[in-house]
This record gives C-alpha cells, structure tokens and sequence, in this order.
C-alpha cells in the first residue's frame, strides 16, 4: 500500500492508517530527513524479526537505530544523560544524525542481544515525527540500501513501492529523498567521535 503524504501538512488520517498498520506488527517504508528507512514499532518483537530478514542480518548482529519524536523519550532506553552529551543533542536534534548512547537495560531485552549501545535518531521530518507520536513508542529502523541502483540509497517513492510493495505492509510517498546517510557520532567516550560523516555537520 502507497501513502503520498506531505511533509509539509501531514495528513492525520493517512497517519493513523499507517500506525494502526505498526500496531499490528507490520513494517513499513518511510522518510527522514536523510534516506527513505525500513521502520516497524520497538514493541513488536515479530515485526523487529521481520525487518530483520528484510535487511539480511540476524537478530543478534543487526545494526539497527530506534527513533524518537523527541529528546525526553530516551530515559527508557539510554542509561543518564549528562550534561554535555545532552547539550551536543539538543545542538543537532532534530536533525540528520544517528548518536550512539549508552543503552539501558531495556535494550538487550527487545533486541535479544548483549549490546551495551544504542543508535538514536531523531529525524527533522514531520512525517516520521508524527508517526512516532501518535504511536507512542519509538521505531526500530534502518536504512533503505539499494544494491542494485547506481546511487547508494533509493531515492524515488515510485521505484521504492516497485521493489518492495510485495515486501512490506506499507510504503510513504513523502517526496524524493536524499541519497546521502546520516552522520554517526559515538557519544559513549569522553569526547564526540564521528564514526560516518554523512549530510550532517556536527554542532558543538
């Protein structure tokens, strides 16, 4: 199923469609601010399994990022912010970044994995940003790579649905994306180290 939603004017009701599809277990595609992302609800164990496979990477060795709406929702899923590292957050976020915290507890259980950090992505993008809060968690994603195109990451809504319609439970027309990643910056030492300079540049 292809939703053309704006990202200027979201449509509410093509929203919750979209949610109530993430609340069943599905997984869809989606827009950021960076590439279009493979996306399904944290809290759906099947649906993170199922991006998985989507991804060809096991459950244990899957790098995937989760995103929020917004900073204040981190506390269940990173261990204490302090003072600096939210600071370098609040600079770039929203924004086309993916910081690596420290995870909380929470984290090895919903990914079934030991890992003690976690990718967080906040994108500046309506879109996702209202899909995230009106379903009330986060989103697991990952990023959409094409193998087969020229450009690194799909951009075009129309080829994206061509691919990946029989693939996924639902795609978002949100208009073309970027074909360049976001930066990953590791928050977890004593200084920032940008692991991926990708579209954004690091505020401090």
């Amino acid at each position: 199923m292809l939703y053309k939603i704006y990202p200027d004017s979201p449509d509410q009701r093509k929203i919750q469609q979209v949610v109530d599809i993430l609340e069943k277990g599905g997984v869809i595609i989606y827009p950021t601010d960076t590439v279009y992302a493979f996306g399904c609800s944290l809290m759906n164990k099947r649906a993170i399994e199922r991006l998985a496979k989507l991804k060809d990477a096991k459950m244990k060795h899957a790098n995937f990022s989760v995103v929020f709406s917004d900073l204040s929702s981190l506390a269940d899923y990173t261990k204490a912010i302090d003072r600096p590292t939210y600071k370098i957050l609040n600079k770039n976020l929203p924004g086309p970044f993916t910081f690596i915290l420290n995870a909380s507890a929470q984290i090895p259980k919903l990914f079934e994995t030991n890992k003690k950090t976690v990718g967080i992505r906040i994108p500046d993008n309506p879109i996702v940003n209202e899909i995230v809060t009106r379903l009330g968690n986060p989103l697991v994603t990952g990023s959409l790579h094409d193998e087969d195109a020229i450009l690194e990451y799909s951009t075009d809504p129309d080829i994206i649905f061509e691919k990946w319609n029989n693939l996924v439970d639902a795609i978002i027309d949100g208009g073309f994306g970027k074909n360049e990643p976001s930066t990953v910056v590791d928050l977890t030492g004593d200084d920032p180290e940008i692991i991926r300079q990708g579209i954004g540049e690091l505020n401090l």
